[in-house]
């Protein structure tokens, strides 16, 4: 199984389907395996970059305190070990925002960007949502594809997530980011309510939002062939960015 060295760490990265490069950033508290039913989507049109976070999964998972921009630190060290200079940018929950700070810090690494069921702020109590919580035990059953894979996240790691994303304010790096973005959010969302999300619109200029039936998970659940179907068409004013042919085919 594929790891890299970026930093401190090692991280565990797969790389699926073909076209132009995507790199989806994941949530709190679970591993890569849970954002399976998307990124398989995605992968019908793009090559897919999906990584387990600090933190959880088969990622190394330091001790120590964690930050969103320590972690959008991760995410651009894996794409330069990768030879990845540029690519479109999923986000969903807290790799929202790892995928906000990630653009804001280094526009040029940043073609097009999908927030889904996140905010430019934290709320200092944030929780993983029941549907989250759902998942993952159906991953740790194997009722899901790919449980037998699931790691369960040490205590000591998903408090360090939980802290990073909690503490996290964006807001005035918002104006920063230069790519065109799209938000997607629940309307019924209780971990981050709609109205963040439409802060989160108004802060970044070039931006647009769409909101769907459902909660915090919506995208994984009965919504997410209308997620996938609205990333692609906002996605579909693609540069021309391919893939590096040395990067190793999973």
């Amino acid at each position: 199984m594929p790891s890299v060295r970026v930093g401190d760490i090692d991280v565990y990265y797969e790389i699926h389907g073909e076209g132009p490069p995507l790199v989806f950033i994941g949530g709190l508290g679970v591993d890569l395996t849970v954002f399976a039913p998307l990124t398989d989507l995605l992968a019908r049109s793009f090559r897919v970059l999906t990584f387990d976070n600090r933190g959880a999964g088969r990622t190394d998972k330091p001790d120590a305190p964690y930050s969103i921009p320590m972690m959008a630190g991760d995410t651009v060290g894996l794409m330069d070990a990768l030879g990845l200079p540029r690519a479109h940018m999923v986000g969903i929950s807290m790799g929202g925002r790892i995928a906000m700070e990630l653009a804001a810090e280094h526009p040029s690494r940043v073609d097009r960007l999908v927030l889904i069921s996140t905010a430019a702020t934290g709320t200092g109590r944030l929780r993983m949502s029941l549907p989250a919580r759902v998942l993952g035990l159906a991953k740790r059953l194997h009722i899901l594809r790919g449980a037998g894979e699931t790691q369960r996240q040490p205590h000591f790691a998903h408090q360090h997530q939980l802290a990073a994303s909690a503490a996290y304010d964006g807001a005035e790096r918002l104006a920063d980011i230069q790519a065109p973005t799209l938000i997607l959010h629940g309307k019924r969302d209780r971990s981050i309510k709609p109205a963040a999300a439409l802060a989160t619109r108004v802060g970044i200029r070039d931006s647009e939002i769409d909101f769907f039936r459902g909660g915090h998970m919506f995208s994984l659940l009965a919504q997410r062939e209308a997620v996938v179907a609205r990333t692609e068409d906002f996605l579909q004013d693609w540069r021309g960015q391919r893939w590096p042919t040395s990067l190793p085919q999973i």
